[in-house]
């Protein structure tokens, strides 16, 4: 049995955007453990499918869902089925999200030169780059709200999940499109929260520090396993000089979901990074 601290999601339904991922996976497990009957969304089909036969190997409740968190259409359609097979939605974890390469520079600083170097600055970033970043953040949010909380307004303990960055705090280099995507999820959480705050909706975002996960695994560490450059700047901005674990995230999540622990709370962005947000680097 896993450590669920004293939530019980019994007979709730879960929705999970994102979770053939490493954390949005292990959170829809989290779900399960705690009681809820998940619904797994992602748009990797076979990874979603992975995700719920995992959960429903350790007896618990789970279904796979096809879905494009950036077609309402798909989303629509996916909504019909949880209705059928599962029920209303009681939580929605908005997880889906990502960067692209092609709305990053490739250096820290702009210099002199740059432009006429073999090198992607601010000026050669590709607007149809930062256009697919933002959408994924923040549309990718957005529209799986819409057609979920549709289930929840004026039921009883239901709640939004955003997920947010650190980058949300303070942008890091190299990532505009991605630092202000997820600004954009921290304050569309608090709009959210007040809009939803007369019928019954909580919504609160958490807000990761620094994890490994597939999609920023290259980023870190070189192909031998020895950290890159910017691992090495990480952890030194990070007080407790280490990547956080995945499993420590779920106090946050369920906590946020324990209507006796955080009921009176809404429109908070809770960082969980080491302490990587207090930390002025003097």
């Amino acid at each position: 049995m896993a450590l669920t601290f004293g939530t019980d999601l019994s007979g709730k339904v879960a929705v999970v955007t994102g979770a053939g991922g490493v954390l949005c996976g292990m959170f829809a497990k989290t779900l399960a453990q705690a009681g809820a009957k998940v619904a797994v969304l992602d748009l990797n089909e076979a990874a979603a499918k992975e995700v719920a036969d995992s959960i429903k190997t350790e007896g618990y409740t789970a279904k796979a869902y096809k879905a494009n968190v950036l077609e309402l259409e798909s989303l629509k359609e996916v909504h019909a089925k949880v209705l059928a097979e599962l029920g209303p939605c009681d939580i929605l974890i908005n997880g889906a999200g990502g960067n692209n390469p092609r709305a990053n520079t490739d250096k820290e600083y702009f210099e002199m030169g740059d432009m006429e170097a073999d090198v992607k600055s601010f000026f050669d970033l590709d607007p149809s780059g930062v256009e697919f970043v933002f959408n994924l953040n923040f549309l990718g949010t957005l529209l799986p709200s819409q057609i979920f909380a549709k289930d929840m307004i004026g039921r009883e303990e239901c709640s939004i999940i955003n997920i947010s960055s650190m980058n949300a705090f303070t942008p890091l280099t190299k990532i505009p499109a991605y630092s202000g995507a997820k600004a954009a999820i921290s304050n569309f959480t608090q709009w959210l929260a007040v809009h939803f705050s007369k019928v019954g909706i909580r919504v609160n975002a958490i807000a990761p520090g620094f994890f490994v996960t597939r999609q920023n695994e290259k980023l870190l560490f070189h192909e031998d396993g020895t950290p890159t450059e910017r691992t090495k700047k990480i952890l030194s901005a990070t007080p407790m000089e280490r990547f956080g674990k995945a499993e420590e995230l779920n106090g946050a999540l369920l906590f946020f979901l324990n209507p006796q622990a955080a009921g009176f709370i809404t429109g908070v962005v809770l960082p969980v990074d080491g302490g990587f947000s207090a930390y002025s680097g003097v």
